[in-house]
């Protein structure tokens, strides 16, 4: 410590007292290594006070008075006149301080590190543990109701279901034919197809009406099947409801009137994501449907479908229509147009 070395020749007297009941000394005070030397007039040491545990027993107040740390009964007196000895000790005194440790602080600073803790697991990592707990939990026939609802309000912006007796019985042999019975059809989507909780694929009558063949129909549906697998619908409808909608259907079985409507508005003006080429061509082969009309359909050029088109599963092979001519009238005219 350079304070140490500056106060290592100064010397001033004092009276010394080892016990409340002992009869004062005359003394002689010094600083040595990090101590303070207490020496009789003979210059023989009586004792060492650590520096790190000196007190004063009286801030301010003169003469000044030391104890060691814990041992109020012994103490050191010094008189106003040895001001430099009196200065000396009490700026060691205070470097010594400022070395110590602070508990104080570092109480703090790890209540401050623990609480970050909790509240950045509470952020980051909670949402998406209750999120993947609520999907594990919640059963198909709510996961369909919950596609119900959304339905109902895509109908207020898309029309009401298409609901022509001859087209819905061509929608089901369409369903039956890709093995997805849940299909529905709206006059006015803005987009050719989405999919929702509990399995539904919802179609625009355009993906009838404006094409020549079923198979673009069709590749339409098994590419929000493919979106499906990649991932889960009502997962998708949790993120976007938030931490709260996803506590309230985990403990209620239910999501609020608002949060469905948000949602419901955000399907039909998102953007579409679109499937990975390789799951959606497996679709096309284990349907036995042709990829490339879709392909055409949502490309023209073909130059954002190549792989569509260049691997389609069901090229050079001589298949069977996806659908009789006469079913396939009828679904374009599902609508009733």
């Amino acid at each position: 410590m350079t304070a140490l070395k500056k106060y290592a020749r100064l010397e001033a007297t004092g009276l010394w007292r080892a016990s409340p009941d002992s009869q004062r000394r005359e003394v002689v005070v010094s600083v040595g290594d990090a101590t303070l030397v207490i020496s009789d007039t003979k210059d023989q040491a009586i004792t060492h006070w650590s520096l790190a545990a000196v007190e004063r027993f009286n801030p301010g107040v003169m003469p000044a008075i030391y104890h060691p740390d814990g041992d109020p009964g012994e103490t050191l007196e010094i008189d106003a006149g040895e001001t430099e000895m009196i200065e000396a000790i009490e700026q060691l005194r205070r470097a010594v301080l400022r070395t110590r440790p602070r508990p104080g602080r570092l109480r703090w600073l790890g209540a401050a590190l623990s609480v970050s803790a909790v509240a950045a697991l509470m952020l980051f990592w909670l949402p998406g543990a209750m999120r993947d707990n609520t999907l594990r939990v919640v059963p198909q026939v709510k996961r369909e109701a919950i596609g119900v609802a959304l339905m109902d309000r895509l109908q207020r912006v898309a029309g009401p279901l298409c609901e022509d007796e001859a087209g819905l019985r061509a929608l089901r042999t369409l369903g039956a034919r890709l093995n997805t019975p849940k299909l529905a059809v709206v006059p006015g989507l803005t987009r050719p197809a989405l999919h929702l909780p509990g399995g539904v694929i919802v179609l625009n009558r355009s993906v009838f009406e404006d094409w020549e063949e079923p198979d673009v129909a069709a590749g339409f549906i098994l590419a929000e099947l493919a979106l499906q697998v990649e991932r889960d619908p009502l997962a998708t409808l949790l993120d976007a409801a938030g931490p709260w909608e996803n506590f309230r259907l985990l403990t209620t079985g239910e999501i609020s009137d608002s949060a469905l409507d948000a949602y419901a508005e955000q399907l039909v003006t998102a953007e579409k994501r679109e499937p990975d080429m390789g799951n959606l061509l497996a679709l096309f082969e284990s349907t036995q449907v042709r990829s490339t009309p879709y392909a055409r359909a949502r490309d023209i050029t073909g130059e954002s479908v190549l792989p569509l088109i260049e691997a389609d599963p069901q090229a050079g092979r001589a298949t069977d229509p996806l659908l009789a001519d006469s079913t396939w009238l009828r679904l374009q005219s599902i609508c009733g147009g």
